[in-house]
């Protein structure tokens, strides 16, 4: 065979591999359903909850870095404090042993079978769940499908000299074999890849343990690349929570690297004690050396958050997505006093919502990418606060009320309502820019400015009925009233003004498109401020 048709297999085999992980990974997310987020935000409320819930959507997903760069959203989005972070990524490091374990049941003869079961699920069922467990089953099988393909491209590498010098290098050398581990999988973006590859190197007997466990241990390392890649442009706290899996993993790989001679007499003693073969004597090394690293550095977590938060000062910028002021206690207690903290949760979200609106403001005139991103963690702190406040306004309703107290229930019900409304505003807004940025829709000059202006009107006038909100202030609530004809009037002249300037081809048919509907998003914003307004007046 050329050496063409040897790399083709070896690289299709890779891809097929990848492609296998990943959807077999996309299939146990669907079967699973789609509350990881929220199982990783529940059950971390301690460093221990944090490591099972990590191993647990590890499994699911089938990559370590796919919970890390999850966990990073979470810890960048407000849901999860640094500590509870890291107890997830030391869980994910114990769960991506799981695909070495499964390579190692060597159930590669019957790729192609498994592949031909999960393509008849997915083609000749209608029903989703069968879809989504056909899904499942071709991963599996495509991983072993692609894990034979790259074996077969590799075996003429046993009489290669140069590559045999290679190994009894870095058997000589194990800091050669950790530097390839961390190159090859920063170069695939997956630690599962590249220790699969290892185990088909070192079943083939192309490679002595000794050479094969610095690798690993490379491996490990270069798993970490795509995390710190996903908190780039993010919070402080996402950047720190990146850099604990890159201590993490150079510290567990230091000290087995220290103690090589004695792991490595430990892991052919294991293989040779239970016959092992020699797939799965990598993956026995490979979770053998994630839970002792495990462990060993979990007892040092306030340890290693401190390290962390001294190597990256400074204040934490994330948006907070949690609830402050709501307390079940206060129900049970006195419901007025519930009451009480329920508007303090309603002023933080209509706060979000200002400075969400904001933001869209800035994406408008800079078209930043960092005021891009920040938009959706707004709408969705916004979306999670109008979950939990009206869940918390539910359950106060049911305790009996006075006349006054039912009145600032009600307010509260409909000003939470229209803030969301706010938030999906805001989301529109942002998708009609992202469209315009694209496509390199280009606005005049007059239509930037008079756009703009409205921004600011529209910004202020929920500023104002936000502060009417918080001090029931009936001069201020009316100020809105007149504030929002003023918007209203400013939509009309905007839209006549930007449809002759149309019709006289000074701007384009699809920026008309994107700047009525802009101006229309904005006009509905001032509505919604103005039901707060009302509210507060109802209220006085």
């Amino acid at each position: 065979m050329d050496v063409q048709s040897l790399l083709f297999m070896f690289f299709g085999g890779l891809g097929i591999f990848l492609f296998g992980i990943k959807y077999l990974g996309d299939g146990l997310q669907k079967v699973a359903g789609d509350g990881l987020r929220d199982l990783l935000e529940r059950f971390t409320s301690n460093p221990i909850m944090g490591v099972f819930a990590g191993i647990f959507v590890t499994i699911l997903l089938q990559t370590s870095t796919g919970t890390t760069v999850l966990t990073i959203g979470l810890v960048n989005a407000g849901f999860m404090t640094l500590k509870q972070a890291i107890g997830v990524i030391i869980g994910a490091n114990i769960g991506t042993t799981v695909t070495a374990f499964i390579i190692g049941i060597k159930i590669s003869t019957y790729a192609l079978p498994i592949v031909a079961v999960g393509t008849f699920f997915i083609f000749f069922f209608k029903n989703r769940k069968l879809n989504n467990y056909g899904q499942v089953i071709f991963g599996f099988g495509a991983l072993f499908l692609g894990l034979n393909l790259m074996s077969d491209g590799l075996k003429p590498l046993r009489d290669v000299q140069a590559f045999a010098e290679l190994t009894v290098s870095m058997s000589n050398n194990p800091l050669l074999g950790v530097l390839i581990g961390t190159l090859f999988t920063i170069a695939v973006q997956s630690s599962s890849a590249a220790i699969g590859l290892l185990q088909t190197l070192f079943g083939q007997g192309l490679m002595e343990l000794d050479a094969a466990l610095p690798v690993l241990f490379g491996d490990n390392i270069g798993t970490t690349i795509t995390a710190v890649l996903a908190s780039i442009g993010a919070s402080i706290a996402a950047k720190r929570a990146a850099l604990t899996h890159v201590i993490f993993n150079l510290v567990g790989a230091t000290i087995v690297l220290i103690l090589l001679v004695p792991f490595t007499r430990l892991i052919e003693f294991i293989q040779s004690q239970l016959g092992l073969n020699p797939e799965m004597t990598i993956a026995f090394a490979h979770g053998i050396f994630n839970v002792s690293n495990a462990l060993i550095q979990l007892p040092f977590i306030a340890v290693l958050a401190w390290i962390v938060m001294k190597l990256i000062p400074g204040e934490d910028s994330a948006i907070p997505y949690k609830t402050v002021h709501l307390d079940e206690q206060f129900i049970r207690q006195s419901p007025a006093i519930a009451l009480g903290q329920g508007k303090k949760e309603v002023l933080r979200m209509a706060e979000l919502s200002e400075k969400g609106l904001e933001e869209v403001s800035h994406y408008f005139r800079t078209q930043g990418k960092k005021h891009g991103e920040l938009i959706p963690q707004y709408e969705d702190a916004i979306n999670n606060l109008d979950k939990k406040i009206t869940d918390y306004l539910v359950q106060v309703s049911s305790h009996s009320l006075s006349g006054a107290d039912s009145n600032i229930h009600h307010m509260l019900m409909n000003t939470v309502r229209d803030l969301e409304r706010i938030g999906d505003h805001m989301e529109n807004m942002m998708e009609l820019i992202e469209y315009q940025i694209v496509n390199k829709v280009k606005f005049s000059d007059l239509a930037v400015s008079g756009l703009e202006e409205m921004f600011e009107l529209t910004i202020s006038t929920l500023r104002q009925s936000i502060r009417a909100l918080e001090s029931g202030d009936l001069t201020e609530a009316r100020a809105v009233l007149e504030k929002e004809e003023k918007i209203d009037k400013m939509e009309r002249d905007l839209r006549k003004k930007h449809i002759k300037r149309v019709n006289e081809n000074q701007c384009t048919g699809s920026a008309g498109i994107i700047y009525v509907d802009i101006v229309s998003n904005l006009e509905r914003v001032g509505d919604h401020a103005v039901n707060i307004a009302e509210e507060v007046i109802g209220e006085g």
